[in-house]
């Protein structure tokens, strides 16, 4: 078991019972599964101080059709204006804020809060974007007008302006911040808007050639030691085969060994600041598999080891 840097020795868990960015309903029982999974007592078992500041409250799914190409956008606005708050309160304690989602529109929320945070703290930050999907659709090109495949975009300005405008500056995010990793399953209108902005994007085929070590070592390139470094993991990141709760599955996910090498490697710059937990979808699960398999990977994120690490220089 691996000490945890003593700036991130406090965390606080923020559940978000929504799925109101989702095309299907459950997403919403995420905070809760990932509590009966134990999350927060295998994050004390590390050494870290971890307060549940239980669930944030905000509106019912109403399940309406899009309008204007949005699906629920008062809802979601509410939800992330909420969420934000209590992210950058958590960011002002210096406390660690993890986000359980819920589904991925909560992104905009989170990040906005950590961008806010670091221009202030006048910090770099840099963004994970652990999923299979770029989530960089728009109005004009979103097939079903669902905001949880839109977080990306709104966080690079491009989006309502109740959404865009959360951190205070708009864009919240430069795409070069961002690296997406696990990609594969991008809208065809995406793919433009994807190029154009310029985001750094490890798709499947890059993990395959290269191999998931490499593909972090490219991710993690340049970070300074005052970076923060968010994390944002969708669940449908990993394979389906080894993760079923999630009700945007797309096969051909990162395995079980490479997922745990993502987090090892995220856990050994020690620039974590924030995460988000989304997508899970406990109606979809196995007995809570999905749940235990998140939370054994954030204790991973969080510095656990099978070994006590040493740096490569040093090893026999």
């Amino acid at each position: 078991m691996s000490n945890p840097p003593p700036a991130v020795r406090a965390l606080t868990l923020i559940g978000v019972p929504t799925d109101v960015g989702a095309g299907s309903r459950g997403a919403s029982m995420g905070p809760e599964a990932l509590r009966v999974a134990g999350l927060g007592p295998a994050l004390q078992a590390l050494g870290y101080d971890v307060e549940d500041a239980g669930n944030l409250i905000g509106p019912a799914n109403p399940m309406l059709p899009p309008d204007n190409g949005y699906r629920h956008l008062t809802e979601v606005i509410a939800w992330n204006q909420t969420l934000h708050d209590a992210v950058y309160a958590e960011l002002q304690r210096s406390r660690l804020p993890i986000t359980l989602g819920g589904d991925h529109c909560l992104g905009m929320g989170s990040i906005s809060a950590v961008a806010r945070h670091c221009h202030h703290a006048g910090k770099p930050l840099r963004v994970l974007w652990l999923d299979a999907h770029t989530d960089f659709n728009t109005q004009a090109l979103t097939p079903s007008g669902n905001l949880h495949g839109m977080p990306v975009a709104c966080l690079c300005g491009q989006g309502p302006e109740p959404l865009t405008t959360l951190a205070g500056q708009t864009p919240a995010l430069h795409p070069e911040w961002i690296r997406q990793i696990g990609i594969r399953s991008v809208d065809e209108g995406e793919k433009n808007l994807i190029a154009e902005a310029g985001i750094e994007v490890y798709d499947m085929r890059t993990i395959d050639e290269i191999g998931m070590r490499s593909v972090m070592e490219a991710a993690l390139a340049d970070l300074t030691p005052h970076t923060h470094l968010h994390v944002s993991f969708d669940v449908d990141f990993l394979d389906p085969e080894i993760a079923p709760a999630v009700a945007t599955s797309i096969p051909g996910g990162p395995t079980y060994r490479e997922a745990q090498l993502c987090m090892e490697m995220i856990a050994d710059t020690g620039c974590l600041g924030s995460l988000d937990i989304v997508e899970l979808n406990p109606a979809l699960d196995i007995r809570n598999k999905t749940a235990m398999l998140a939370t054994e990977l954030v204790q991973s994120l969080f510095g656990k080891s099978t070994l006590i690490r040493r740096p490569a220089h040093s090893r026999g």
